[in-house]
């Protein structure tokens, strides 16, 4: 998703996406610790999504 796509949502969306995606993060490595992840470049992928909404939460509450 696009970072001007995130920057017109509000907190409430945003926080419910956070909360997504760390849930995917850990299905993720629960696939890989199994040996049943295909899609190997997918738990990065995430990790950049959840810093790229936390850092749009964070100027938010600093008022950039």
């Amino acid at each position: 998703m696009k970072t001007s796509e995130l920057r017109n949502m509000d907190d409430v969306k945003l926080r419910q996406m956070v909360n997504d995606r760390h849930q995917e993060l850990f299905n993720l490595r629960f696939q890989q610790s199994v040996g049943r992840l295909t899609a190997t470049g997918r738990p990065q992928v995430v990790r950049r999504e959840i810093a790229q909404i936390k850092t749009i939460l964070r100027e938010r509450e600093l008022g950039v």
